[in-house]
């Protein structure tokens, strides 16, 4: 018996399903929840039915955008931990959450300012938090990372990339890169100590 081939289809509509949420990101985060639907498909380069077969409304479209974000900074801390090299991963894994939260500040706040309640970001913050903990102490048990390092330190560092604004999303990308970067100079092992730290609240996704 010939077997299949699997069906193409699957994976034109994966595809399809990252392109709309990557443009309802830009297209919400530049001009708000009240641009139209029929504009993300455009810059999806999808047509308007591909879109609502997709996302029936545009709260479920937004909330998809926002859920597949928090999944994707969960994967490269992740990632990170998986590194065999603690330095590495930790370094690695600031920068490129430090990219996605620069790029997706506007959108992440329209989210939560129209849907505070569909998304439960409590959880996902401490969540983040506790798994960037779990990055840095591997880091300080390697000697990498200074061992006055607290957990409130990350939330700064990340507080700290908000206020990153460029002309484009490339531009964008690239300031949080360097600021990324300089911040974690300052996380190598120390000469002299810091001041005590201040208890902060993680910020969203």
């Amino acid at each position: 018996m010939t077997r299949r081939l699997p069906r193409t289809e699957r994976s034109d509509a994966r595809d399809n399903r990252a392109r709309i949420l990557d443009a309802a990101r830009a297209v919400f985060g530049e001009e708000g929840l009240s641009a139209p639907m029929r504009e993300v498909a455009r810059q999806a380069g999808v047509g308007p039915a591909t879109l609502y077969r997709h996302f029936p409304t545009k709260q479920a479209l937004v909330t998809a955008a926002f859920t597949d974000r928090m999944a994707a900074c969960a994967a490269l801390v992740d990632r990170g931990l998986a590194d065999p090299d603690p330095e590495r991963g930790f370094r690695t894994a600031v920068v490129e959450v430090s990219v996605l939260h620069a790029l997706d500040q506007g959108f992440s706040a329209a989210f939560l300012a129209a849907y505070p309640q569909a998304v439960d970001t409590a959880a996902a913050r401490e969540r983040g938090l506790r798994a960037f903990t779990r990055l840095a102490r591997r880091a300080q048990r390697a000697g990498a990372v200074r061992a006055d390092l607290v957990p409130d330190d990350l939330v700064l560092l990340l507080m700290a990339n908000r206020g990153v604004r460029a002309g484009s999303p490339a531009a964008t990308a690239a300031a949080a890169r360097r600021l990324a970067a300089l911040l974690l100079q300052s996380l190598r092992a120390p000469i002299d100590r810091l001041p005590p730290p201040v208890p902060l609240s993680f910020p969203g996704p």
